[in-house]
Formats: C-alpha cells, structure tokens, sequence
C-alpha cells in the first residue's frame, strides 16, 4: 500500500511512519525545507518536499497515495506570529484533506487532540463531551479545534477521513521536545525545583502509533477516537521519571495561582525582548489549572487500542534522552 504521512519527522509521526514501514508499506513523508529528520534515519521512506500552506506540493505529494495520515501541525504553546498557527494547523487541515479527495485517497486519519475535546469540570472528558471554541485556552488548542470542525465538515461531504486525539505521548524520538518531553529533560538536569498541581492522560507513543494505523483500518468516518491510556497526577508521573532515572523527584508543590505571576513575566519577555520560547509558557500554565482527564474506551472498544503500562515508555524516553545528548546540551 502506497501511504503519505505528514509530520512524519516529528514525534508521533515518526512513530507512525515505523510502524507502517515494519508492516511493508511504501511510506512517503512530507517534509519541510530545513526539518529535522533524524528520526527517519534508516527508513526505507521516500521524503517529498512539500508545506501545509502549499497547497500545491500537498498535491503532488498525494499522487498515487491509498492512504494519507496527516499527523503534522504547528504545535507551539507560544508564538509571535499567531496567524502562522493557523494557516498550518487549520488552512493546511483543508488544503490536505481537499488534495486527498480529489487525488482519490481511500482513507486519510487526521491527527488532532485532546486540547481540543471537553472536559467536565472534575471529571473525565470523551469523544462526545460538550466543548466550544471560547473554552480553548491559547492560539494553538483554538486552532486545532478549528482544526477539527474542517475534517468534521469534510466528512459530511463525502470525504473519507477518521480523527484520532492523542492524549499525553510519552516515549523515545521526542525530538523537540514536547512540553511533557521537557518535563522529563527538566527532571534529570535538576532544573525543575517545584511543581504545578494538576493531572493528565499519558500514553505509549508506540501505542498512539499502532492507534492510528487500527483507526485506519476500523474507524467510522466523521468520528473521533481518543488515544490514551492513565489519567495521572502530574507528581505521580514524575515519581515514575525520576525512578527510571535513579533520580529525587521535585517535592514542593506550587498552586497555579502562585505560577502565573512568573508566566506573565517570562511571557512579556519572550514578546518583547528576546523572540525566544519562553522559560514559562503562560499557556501551560493556564491549562495546569484544570486536570485534563480523558477515558480511551472508544478507542479500546472499537479499534483495540492497545494499554501498554506508562513505566515501560517513561523509562524507554529517559533512556533515549540520555542517549541522544539531551542532557548535555541541556
């Protein structure tokens, strides 16, 4: 089967992209100008170069494709240049999913998120809780949202897509890394002196892989899958760090409230002075003020997403974090 997959240099996708290559299929990734493709090293693929505000190299890139998984998105907490978020994360949803229509693409999963589902108020959230774009905090679950409603629309209109909503990944090839992979790097370099009290969904990224690859094959068009697994404790997860690491897990417990003052600072920093991501995205923190517990029973139900436990990826991500000079650099 001849397959494309965006976002295929990056975390998820890449995970994607090993599974689909063990299974024999003729892989192509989209890949931007410039990217980082360590992660594709060694992998039969064949790499298109191409943008999700192109829509131009979206259509060749899903010329002759029988399946598209389109993974990639700008994922940033903070951003100068908000509208560049969204002429990927949403023009780009609709730029790809239109070329994959029209190139006659059999199935295409698009790969959102849990920012972009509801949660009840002390409770759990799932493919059917209610949510409206005013509850999305910051530009990036606003846009993924958005995101969202462009695939949904496409369904309606005779488009074959599945949407699945990774929860929090954890595990190896967190290149950027992701705010929960910073969290880890944060740990074992002894720069994380407290934490914020908030809770989390965690999943295998191996799991999130081989959850996509199972909604392509069994999900309904037009739904939506979540693909996670324990809903922790943000201190209960990094207990599970610091063990895999043979290291002391930060102790003090800090309230959001006493966070945001330092958010505000280090964001007007990063705006105004240095352009640089800044050491405490005001985003995160202000989505830490509520526990972002998600059930996977759909998916576990429908698809057969896999449930690997939690300790076997955390220790698998430290492992690869050391190895791959994280530490070091940090």
């Amino acid at each position: 089967m001849s397959t494309l997959v965006t976002g295929g240099t990056g975390f998820i996708g890449s995970a994607v992209v090993r599974r689909l290559v063990a299974r024999g299929d003729r892989v192509r990734v989209l890949v931007r100008p410039g990217s980082d493709t360590r992660l594709l090293a060694g992998l039969d693929v064949e790499r298109v170069e191409g943008d999700l505000r192109d829509p131009e190299s979206l259509a060749r890139a899903v010329a002759g494709c029988e399946l598209v998984f389109h993974v990639g998105a700008h994922y940033a907490l903070w951003t100068r240049d908000p509208a560049a978020l969204y002429a990927s994360n949403v023009d780009g949803t609709r730029h790809l999913l239109a070329a994959a229509h029209r190139a006659g693409v059999g199935r295409i999963v698009y790969t959102s998120s849990v920012g972009a589902l509801g949660v009840p108020r002390g409770g759990v959230g799932t493919e059917t809780t209610p949510v409206r774009l005013e509850e999305m905090v910051g530009h990036y679950k606003r846009s993924k949202f958005l995101a969202e409603r462009e695939a949904e629309a496409a369904a309606r209109r005779g488009v074959p897509v599945v949407i699945v909503n990774p929860s929090t990944p954890v595990g190896p090839g967190d290149v950027k890394p992701t705010p929960t992979g910073r969290i880890i790097v944060d740990l074992l370099t002894g720069r994380m002196p407290a934490y914020v009290d908030t809770g989390l969904n965690f999943v295998d990224v191996d799991d999130v892989a081989v959850g996509h690859l199972l909604a392509a094959e069994k999900g309904r068009v037009g739904e939506r899958y979540i693909l996670g697994h324990r809903n922790m404790r943000l201190v209960e997860f990094l207990g599970l760090v610091a063990a895999a690491a043979g290291r002391r897990a930060p102790r003090l417990r800090l309230p959001v409230a006493a966070v945001l003052p330092a958010a505000w600072v280090s964001q007007m920093v990063a705006d105004r002075i240095t352009g640089r991501h800044p050491r405490i995205p005001l985003e995160g923190v202000r989505m830490a003020a509520r526990s972002m517990y998600f059930s996977s029973a759909r998916a576990v139900a429908e698809l057969g997403l896999p449930q690997s436990p939690i300790e076997g990826a955390v220790a698998r991500a430290v492992q690869w974090f050391e190895s791959n000079g994280y530490l070091r650099r940090t």
